[in-house]
């Protein structure tokens, strides 16, 4: 890790990064991608040690209050947050101004800071978040090395429900050939579902891919499931969406599955539901 002063930290939608890059080793990560232009190496994670003063700042200046999001790009809970309490500090920003947070991470470090999640609640509005790809441990070992199991991270959704915290999940990405499987998906819904979520967010049954994810995607693939990036090139070649040759088989369950459960899924309903107004409840947009 180095450490750098940030210029500025609160995007125009409300969007913070405290880090930028990550540890987690996902196989799949877009934040990989060139066109994010990171000058350093994705595991040498760039530390914005200012970023608390700088989002207390910025949210002093804002006329009225709204959702802070954080976890987009990069995990506000990597393991270096144990120690430098930098997505801390800026929760307590957030707490002392009275806003809300959404907050995506796929790590249960974040029950941490449980306590000073619910004040922030009783304030204004929280929501949080976690992805869920693979119901087969061994296999979210592989694809996903350094950080919770999913069955970790229900459990952590579980505990933010009972403590009065609204909850979502990012069912994301679907991988062709590897857990684009029937069996798979309603098992992750039962999760969804047993842990009381809001919402679950999709954009496709399937994985995107770009120049710098594609190679380390790959590269992983040749490690861990040998023939399965031939697969993904003569069925994708270089195509950015790359989605499941059983996609509309499973978009048309976990639509029929959600909407039984009354469970938000249409995607752009479920993002304007993570960043409602906790002023007046209107739906804003993050991204």
């Amino acid at each position: 890790m180095h450490e750098i002063q940030a210029k500025s930290i609160l995007s125009p939608r409300g969007g913070i990064n405290v880090y930028r890059g990550c540890t987690h080793g996902c196989i799949y990560c877009d934040s990989r991608s060139t066109c994010y232009q990171m000058d350093h190496a994705f595991e040498d994670v760039a530390v914005k040690v200012n970023a608390p003063e700088l989002l207390e700042e910025a949210l002093r200046r804002k006329r009225r209050r709204c959702m802070v999001g954080t976890g987009s790009m990069c995990d506000p809970y990597l393991p270096l947050e144990r120690e430098l309490n930098v997505t801390r500090r800026c929760l307590e920003a957030i707490e002392r101004q009275g806003f809300g947070v959404a907050v995506l991470t796929k790590s249960n470090l974040l029950l941490r800071d449980l306590e000073l999640l619910r004040r922030i609640h009783r304030k204004a509005r929280v929501v949080v978040c976690t992805t869920f790809t693979t119901l087969d441990e061994n296999l979210c070992r592989l694809i996903e090395p350094n950080v919770c199991t999913t069955r970790q991270r229900f459990e952590m959704l579980r505990a933010c429900r009972e403590a009065g915290l609204l909850t979502g999940v990012w069912l994301c990405p679907i991988l062709p050939f590897l857990n684009d499987t029937e069996e798979n998906l309603r098992g992750l819904l039962e999760l969804c579902f047993a842990a009381g979520v809001g919402a679950i967010i999709n954009f496709g049954m399937g994985v995107t891919l770009r120049d710098g994810n594609r190679q380390y995607f790959y590269q992983a693939l040749d490690r861990h499931f040998p023939g399965v990036k031939e697969q993904y090139v003569r069925q994708f070649g270089s195509r950015y969406e790359c989605p499941s040759p059983r996609a509309a088989q499973l978009s048309r369950i976990f639509q029929a599955e959600c909407r039984a459960r009354d469970v938000i899924c249409e995607a752009n309903q479920a993002m304007s539901w993570l960043m409602e107004d906790p002023q007046t409840g209107e739906q804003l947009r993050l991204f």
